[in-house]
């Protein structure tokens, strides 16, 4: 049997890493400012999380829904605390698709309507309600194509209202900050006033943090930055390090029924443990406020550069929109700087590395990336 091809792939193969670096079968260093997706939240290989792990792994990976789990009612108390998001209720999952496919599902039971508002560049995932709520036709298959979605232009309220006002809109679900879409930030405004007529309309308030959540943005959710509450809140990627794991924060006046929402890995014993470990160390490293300094450093250090048509972004979640395409860059960030970055389109270059990067990590990067601009003619 062989690998179902889905991905093109550098020829390169990580086999460790350490914190903000990871190394290939050949011993090279790079510096990871991508962090798997946006998955790595607190470092490679942090000592903490890995003892976490280890102990719990010797105990119980993992054990049937069906029974009390102390650590999730451990993980929902913690989690209230440090995200400042306490009365709110818990449902724990795997992927971030499963957690926007269970937020759009409870939405739709308890407003009794099947329309969603989504956004242009949205992306919420490849499984059935969430890739029809992904703005991309192309990873759209006919069974997925529903003609249930509206997408309208982000940012633009009077648009919602308009649709709003037909009175079948079960929910609307944005991004706190479009990742895959460019690093397009939800303007505070916008969010203050969608919240508002949502409400007004009857409509559940979905809020995709799933890239832009954990401390990503210099807040533990990009949406705090405008003091808003949404209906729920869905997170994955930072969660838990790697671990796969995900959840939905659910408004307490939304009551469950059971047999509505199941999962069967969701929220095991082990993932569990992982995601407590990651509430220890972005508290006690002060990692949000870490992504919030050298976030904006990186901001203001890479704008104006030739080449650099804008810098967009929050935190530690910073898009590069270039004047041309973006590929060759890329490659040669990777091949010849050994610094790993993301992409988004075909001219932007994306910045989610793990929250514990350094000023010294990012003046590396700032001096790579202005040697390549010269190698790309950018500079004389």
């Amino acid at each position: 049997m062989k690998l179902f091809d889905v991905y093109p792939l550098f020829d390169i193969e990580i086999n460790r890493g350490k914190g903000c670096h990871v190394y290939d079968n050949k011993g090279t260093e790079y510096l990871d400012l991508y962090g798997g997706h946006a998955v790595i939240s607190i470092g490679h290989s942090h000592p903490h999380y890995l003892d976490a792990l280890s102990k719990q792994a010797a105990k119980l990976v993992f054990y049937s829904n069906s029974v009390i789990n102390p650590l999730q009612v451990k993980l929902a108390e913690r989690l209230g605390k440090v995200a400042g998001i306490d009365d709110y209720q818990l449902f724990l999952i795997n992927s971030g698709a499963e957690a926007n496919e269970n937020a759009i599902k409870l939405a739709s039971f308890v407003t009794g309507r099947k329309r969603i508002i989504a956004f242009d560049k949205a992306f919420h995932g490849r499984t059935s309600a969430a890739v029809e709520a992904t703005d991309n036709p192309k990873i759209q298959a006919p069974v997925n194509n529903n003609q249930n979605v509206t997408f309208l232009p982000l940012n633009d309220i009077e648009a919602v209202k308009k649709e709003l006002n037909k009175g079948d809109v079960a929910a609307v679900i944005v991004e706190g900050i479009q990742g895959v879409g460019g690093i397009r930030i939800s303007d505070d405004d916008f969010l203050k006033e969608l919240r508002k007529v949502t409400k007004d309309a009857g409509t559940m308030l979905i809020l995709d943090e799933i890239q832009s959540g954990y401390g990503r943005s210099g807040r533990f959710f990009a949406h705090q930055y405008s003091g808003i509450k949404p209906d729920m809140i869905t997170m994955a990627k930072g969660i838990a390090n790697g671990y796969p794991s995900a959840a939905v924060a659910i408004a307490n006046d939304i009551k469950p029924v059971y047999g509505q929402l199941g999962t069967t890995f969701g929220g095991n014993h082990l993932g569990c443990a992982a995601a407590l470990a990651v509430l220890d160390v972005i508290e006690d490293e002060k990692l949000i406020e870490n992504a919030e300094k050298v976030g904006q450093y990186l901001i203001d250090n890479l704008k104006g550069l030739p080449g650099v048509k804008e810098v967009r972004g929050r935190g530690l979640m910073i898009g590069i929109e270039m004047e041309r395409e973006a590929k060759e860059l890329r490659r040669r960030l990777i091949f010849d700087q050994h610094i790993f970055t993301g992409a988004a389109g075909t001219n932007i270059i994306r910045l989610l590395p793990p929250l514990c990067v350094t000023k010294e990590d990012a003046d590396r990067f700032i001096e790579s990336f202005k040697k390549e601009l010269k190698n790309e003619g950018y500079v004389g």
